[in-house]
């Protein structure tokens, strides 16, 4: 497939959502889902950026923007395997060295958001890389769909390592919480080992795939932003981007 770049942009994309049939097509302010999420991960310009799809009608809709999608196979048990299998394609010859993987529901992020994420990974001894906001709405605590990371950011630390990961408010005692944020980037050993593992114990029992790594001793490192990126799984998500994503466009 020619020259990729040493990073690399991957959006895992699929049709099968429940909660909102047909998610990634869904229009927002004039273009499906997906394509806006391609559009901010083109403009963070650090790298070249693919769609991952088993789904032709989403990869068909990708290249009539301009962009490039590949299709994979249907039945990945997550997004990292998903964009596993588009590396391997891509670049036979391993000449990608980072990876960020890039969840098609967040047209909300900004460019500035993904190049951070991209910050930690220059370091060569960090495997993971990935974003929280401080919680400010104190009704997320309790929200068990808001994963929190327990890692020592605050005051003048602004990037730090990830010790935890739960859908409970933790740590105890006094100081901040920290929403994470849901994109990842990887070394791409980290994400060779990653997808070879097995799902962990505190990863069945919390149901976060993110805890794999940890478990497996990998080093995440975390990246804070000023505000979270909501990602889009109901209808009232949907309207909610429809109405920021079209007071931006203003």
């Amino acid at each position: 497939m020619g020259k990729v770049s040493p990073t690399v942009i991957l959006i895992p994309s699929r049709l099968a959502s429940t909660r909102l049939p047909g998610k990634p097509l869904v229009d927002i302010d004039g273009e499906p889902m997906v394509v806006q999420v391609w559009r901010k991960a083109m403009a963070a310009d650090i790298g070249d950026v693919f769609v991952a799809s088993g789904d032709e009608e989403i990869v068909r809709v990708i290249q009539n923007a301009g962009g490039t999608a590949i299709l994979t196979q249907g039945n990945h048990p997550s997004g990292s395997d998903r964009i596993f299998e588009v590396l391997q394609t891509l670049d036979p010859d391993r000449k990608v060295d980072r990876v960020i993987n890039l969840q098609g529901d967040l047209p909300t992020i900004e460019p500035e958001a993904i190049r951070k994420v991209l910050e930690p990974l220059m370091n060569p001894d960090v495997d993971i890389s990935t974003l929280a906001a401080e919680i400010i709405d104190y009704r997320e605590l309790d929200d068990p769909n808001v994963v929190k990371v327990v890692t020592p950011l605050g005051g003048d630390i602004r990037v730090a390592r990830a010790l935890y990961f739960s859908r409970l408010a933790t740590p105890g005692g006094d100081g901040p919480f920290w929403h994470h944020i849901g994109i990842y980037g990887y070394q791409r050993s980290a994400l060779e080992k990653f997808v070879q593992l097995i799902p962990s114990r505190l990863e069945r029992r919390e149901k976060l795939e993110q805890l794999r790594a940890l478990e497996a001793g990998l080093r995440i490192e975390v990246v804070q932003v000023a505000t979270v990126p909501f990602g889009v799984d109901t209808q009232e998500d949907l309207d909610r981007a429809r109405q920021v994503m079209k007071s931006d466009s203003v």
